[in-house]
């Protein structure tokens, strides 16, 4: 398994670990233009390779001192429960300088992250449309 940091991963490889990770549910896959600036703006994009083969991605946007949204964490189903994930993470807060680490997590996803010591908060709040604000 290769882990690295891409600085440029193409919409078709990252469409096709959305779709294979079932992230691709809750990711505009048929919309290549905003996957395009999915990639564009997110500035750390660690993956995790077998044999050449993407097989798990975290996108995240970070300061690198403070806070890290990680975005996506996806792993093809294919390769989870390999510890593949957790070592996206571990990853994705050692290239950050320990900075906070925040996710908005898949329902399927949801159990996961306590098992590997993330804490849940009830603090998380979301908007939409712009419409919706009052």
């Amino acid at each position: 398994m290769i882990y690295q940091i891409e600085t440029n991963l193409s919409v078709e490889e990252f469409t096709r670990i959305l779709i294979n990770s079932t992230l691709g549910k809750r990711r505009p896959v048929s919309e290549p233009e905003r996957i395009s600036k999915m990639l564009k703006h997110g500035n750390l994009i660690i993956t995790a390779r077998a044999n050449g083969k993407l097989i798990g991605v975290a996108r995240s946007l970070t300061d690198f001192t403070f806070c890290t949204y990680l975005s996506d964490i996806a792993v093809d189903q294919k390769y989870q429960k390999q510890g593949i994930g957790k070592e996206l993470i571990r990853l994705t807060k050692k290239e950050t300088n320990n900075a906070k680490l925040i996710l908005l997590s898949a329902p399927e996803a949801i159990n996961y992250y306590p098992k590997i010591g993330m804490q849940k908060f009830e603090q998380c709040y979301l908007l939409d449309e712009i419409s919706e604000l009052k």
